[in-house]
């Protein structure tokens, strides 16, 4: 066929037929049966280890003016057929996106065509042809040779309905990624994030990646409920990490002075939109730097990370805009309370006296604490509560990002106290679209105040008040009397930033294999 003939070939035909759960078997069975025969000719194609790939789709389509005429070879998944009698157009997907295959009797010899013909939607084929545009304007490939990789024997979804099932496009990523080109895209866009974030620590703040132990004797380093294992060999039981904090402070005491770390998490906790019990953070930590400087280093990271993947700081989510560029504003945790519910505990220095104010506005106002809780806590405690409770989920409050700051001690047992007033510690928390995103201190170093406040959760944890109390970590004690220098540190949820920035409605859309029930 010439090249005036195929570029007159009308492409219109309908492209994978809509397969009823009825006819599912009939297909697989009708594939493994062309299997069969394609091996009874000598033609498996399970045993072909490689194929020469010299382009992708997006590298000719973008290139076309300087690529036209040429031949390239390629290779990926047939996702439509049209055949109109001695020729064919095929949808081919690759790596980077998809491109049209002009496939002819003349050019590929008769027997090659018909056995062509017996191909299937998600069949995964090399291809060597020619660059060239069709009359409608469809940059495409002449193929010239066509190679069966391998034999596709499940039934890909059909085009207009997909894979639309949320459970099973989560516990089948692997068909979700090839019938749904967004989720390609936010994984393309997460692995960006991640390799800007690395950027900005390494060669903006001069920050080393290190590794530290997922397998722990004492999960520290956070409030949470770790998993439990057992080491055979050693007949000792241990723990899944819920942060790497109290390693990489080990790390600074050693006297590499900037460290980082950004790797799976696990917490045995409840699953919602957004929280996965494996999970990943990013922990760093800057000898002789403060609080403040953390701020710096939050802002760069995720404002830079959204440049990076969206080209812009300024980001939609879920039909809300969130402007990233630094500055942020900052926002006291108790001034935060008395804005949304009126109580002022900055006046209020007893204990009790707070227990009091707590009572009296949770007697008038709906609330999930109880008497009973309000009488156990320490003002600090109740403070922290109210945010929680009261300030959290006020509608766009928190929407913009936002560090708030001044935490009481009593919820802070690893961050240095507030010189201007010791019953609050040099900790923020920072905030987009109501989320936490990040969690930041200027660190404790001070080991007999460090050995207190563990004592404290120690208790709290025996006596079955708090099951996610820090355990008392006596080597890290241990480290801190060697002498820890001031050092600021930083916590950001890697999974949520990135839920932010590619616009995913829940943590599991930017998982690639997200924790599930199974069937």
């Amino acid at each position: 066929m010439s090249t005036e003939d195929r570029n007159n070939v009308n492409p219109e035909a309908t492209e994978v037929e809509e397969v009823t759960e009825e006819k599912l078997n009939e297909q697989r069975q009708i594939r493994r049966e062309k299997l069969k025969k394609l091996q009874a000719m000598g033609r498996n194609p399970f045993l072909h280890e490689r194929w020469d790939i010299d382009a992708y789709s997006e590298d000719v389509k973008s290139k076309f003016e300087e690529m036209e005429g040429k031949t390239v070879s390629m290779a990926g998944r047939i996702m439509a057929n049209r055949h109109m009698g001695k020729a064919s157009f095929v949808d081919l997907q690759d790596r980077d996106g998809r491109i049209q295959l002009f496939i002819s009797r003349d050019a590929i010899t008769p027997e090659e065509y018909d056995i062509f013909l017996t191909y299937d939607i998600g069949d995964i084929v090399g291809v060597v042809g020619e660059v060239f545009k069709t009359k409608r304007g469809e940059i495409s490939i002449h193929v010239n040779k066509l190679v069966l990789l391998s034999k596709s024997l499940q039934v890909l979804p059909d085009k207009w309905s997909g894979l639309k099932d949320i459970d099973q496009r989560y516990r089948q990523r692997y068909v979700d990624l090839i019938v749904n080109s967004d989720v390609r895209e936010t994984f393309r866009k997460r692995t960006q994030i991640i390799h800007e974030m690395k950027r900005v620590l390494e060669e903006d703040f001069g920050y080393l990646e290190v590794d530290t132990p997922i397998l722990t004797t004492i999960a520290g380093g956070a409030n949470a409920r770790p998993f439990e294992t057992h080491h055979n060999t050693l007949d000792l039981d241990m723990k899944l990490r819920i942060s790497n904090e109290l390693f990489l402070k080990r790390l600074i005491v050693g006297g590499l002075d900037r460290v980082y770390e950004m790797g799976k998490m696990f917490r045995n906790e409840g699953m919602d939109k957004n929280h996965n019990p494996e999970f990943t953070s990013m922990e760093c930590y800057y000898a002789y730097e403060n609080m403040e400087k953390t701020m710096e280093v939050t802002e760069q990271l995720v404002s830079k990370a959204a440049l990076k993947a969206t080209g812009s700081m300024v980001i939609n989510y879920q039909g809300k805009t969130f402007d990233l560029t630094p500055p942020w504003r900052k926002l006291d945790m108790t001034d935060a309370v008395k804005e949304i519910t009126g109580v002022d505990f900055h006046k209020i220095d007893s204990d009790e006296e707070c227990r009091k104010a707590a009572l009296a506005y949770m007697k008038d106002h709906e609330s999930a604490l109880t008497e009973e809780e309000i009488n156990s806590w320490t003002r600090g405690k109740i403070i922290a509560e109210f945010f929680e409770e009261y300030v959290e989920d006020v509608p766009g409050y928190l929407d913009q990002p936002t560090f708030v700051m001044g935490h009481p001690v009593e919820i802070s047992p690893l961050a240095k106290r507030d010189p201007q007033d010791p019953r609050i510690t040099r900790r923020f928390e920072a905030y987009i679209n109501g989320w936490e995103i990040a969690n930041a201190f200027s660190e404790l170093n001070d080991p007999i105040d460090q050995y207190q406040r563990f004592a404290e959760q120690q208790a709290q944890l025996d006596a079955g008040l708090d099951e996610e109390a820090h355990p008392m970590d006596l080597d890290f004690v241990n480290a801190l009397e060697v002498g820890l220098p001031p050092t600021g540190g930083l916590g950001v949820g890697i999974d949520r930033v990135i839920m932010l920035i590619t616009d995913a409605p829940s943590i599991r859309d930017i998982i690639l294999f997200p924790t599930m029930k199974p069937e």
